[in-house]
């Protein structure tokens, strides 16, 4: 659980189901990541409540007599939001929040406004903006605020046109207004792209929050933005590399994360370019986290949906010093052994012992083993350069893991 140190935070109740689908493990996962993101998001989880259902209410999510439970602890704790786990329709939002009389979220409306915080350049904040109005655009029926106020009434709406179809319509314009904003950054982008002419391109890529940011700052000593929070980066920055006297390029991109809203997805691909045009993946990972597993298939998952899933990649198993730490201290309380109590000698056997040299092991934070992970990407780096100018006299002294400039 996260402490809650300042009264400033914004107090909230976590909601979510078990279902065949979602057990009760699976549950508490879920609402574990949907914990951090109300934090990082600026709330603190007073109280999760969760409900066994073959399905969601297609009414109000939840059942009735849970609701009431829900509603009763929000009047009697001063509680200001009700955060639901999966994406709510326009209906069952608009019936929960009749019924609580507090803001509701859910979990995809929790990670736009998250975006909105962290997004810094004009063009990230573009991408935000067009998620959330096409996020909000099915949910406009029964709002009364306007993403733009109307001045004056009379003559300012067309003939018997309703509230609710002037607000449809205003965020159908916004929404072209953007994609069209969109496009003509993505042509400037294109040729930014283009003027860094053929050299070696590495992306890193993985969940949020498995220290990417760190690792991109040790690796090109620069000082990206990096932060204990859920996607403290969104805006992709790209750095050049040299290792002796072969440079690359290196660029860090927004984290992804399980039931990503399909909104961000489309928004972001452009963003996304980064990844689709390198010609290595370092798929970073925190192996100190219990679901790394799943974050990895989830990662999987959305490099296949933007057509990146069958590029070179090289696994980057982070925060070995947290796993390490961790596995110490469940030794003393081990009851029965599972894969949570493997040491990384014992994880390396399993299926990624399969991964080969294309599996390493650091801690970005701590430098451990940054030696060996360098001597990796220079070498596959050094065979994509070749690769592609093979008859450049450039030279290639063999590298023996020392300093990267």
């Amino acid at each position: 659980m996260i402490e809650e140190k300042d009264i400033s935070l914004e107090r909230a109740v976590l909601i979510g189901v078990i279902t065949k689908e979602q057990d009760e493990e699976k549950s508490k996962e879920y609402l574990d990541e949907l914990e951090f993101l109300t934090y990082t998001a600026g709330g603190y989880a007073i109280k999760r409540f969760t409900q066994k259902m073959d399905m969601p209410n297609p009414k109000t999510f939840i059942g009735t007599g849970k609701m009431e439970d829900v509603r009763i602890f929000i009047e009697e704790n001063d509680i200001g939001t009700a955060i639901f786990d999966d994406e709510l329709s326009s209906a069952q939002e608009r019936n929960i929040s009749k019924i609580l009389n507090v803001k509701v979220l859910d979990r995809t409306n929790l990670i736009l406004d998250i975006f909105a915080q962290r997004a810094q350049t004009s063009y990230a904040r573009t991408q935000v903006e067009l998620a959330q109005c096409e996020y909000l655009l099915p949910r406009l029926r029964g709002m009364w605020t306007h993403l733009e106020r109307q001045k004056g009434g009379i003559g300012m709406r067309g003939p018997g046109e309703t509230e609710i179809e002037t607000d449809r319509r205003i965020v159908r314009d916004k929404i072209a207004l953007l994609k069209a904003r969109i496009k003509t950054i993505d042509k400037q982008m294109a040729v930014q792209r283009g003027n860094r002419g053929k050299m070696v391109r590495v992306a890193l890529v993985g969940y949020t929050n498995v220290g990417k940011s760190t690792l991109m700052n040790v690796i090109s000593k620069s000082e990206v933005f990096a932060e204990n929070k859920l996607f403290a980066t969104l805006d992709t920055t790209v750095r050049k590399v040299v290792i002796q006297n072969l440079p690359f390029l290196l660029s860090d991109t927004v984290g992804f994360i399980r039931k990503l809203p399909t909104q961000l997805v489309d928004s972001f691909k452009s963003t996304l370019d980064e990844v689709r045009e390198a010609d290595l993946l370092l798929h970073v990972v925190d192996i100190s986290h219990p679901n790394f597993e799943e974050h990895i298939a989830s990662v999987e998952k959305i490099l296949g949906e933007i057509k990146s899933g069958d590029k070179p990649t090289i696994m980057v198993f982070n925060k070995i010093d947290a796993y390490q730490q961790d596995h110490i201290d469940e030794d003393d309380l081990e009851t029965e052994r599972t894969e949570r109590h493997y040491s990384l000698e014992e994880w390396k056997s399993t299926w990624m012992s399969k991964v080969g040299n294309n599996a390493l092991f650091i801690s970005a934070l701590n430098k451990q083993n940054l030696e060996d992970f360098k001597k990796r990407v220079y070498d596959e780096v050094r065979e994509i350069h070749v690769t592609r100018f093979p008859y450049n006299k450039f030279l290639y002294p063999d590298y023996d893991g020392e300093d990267m400039e």
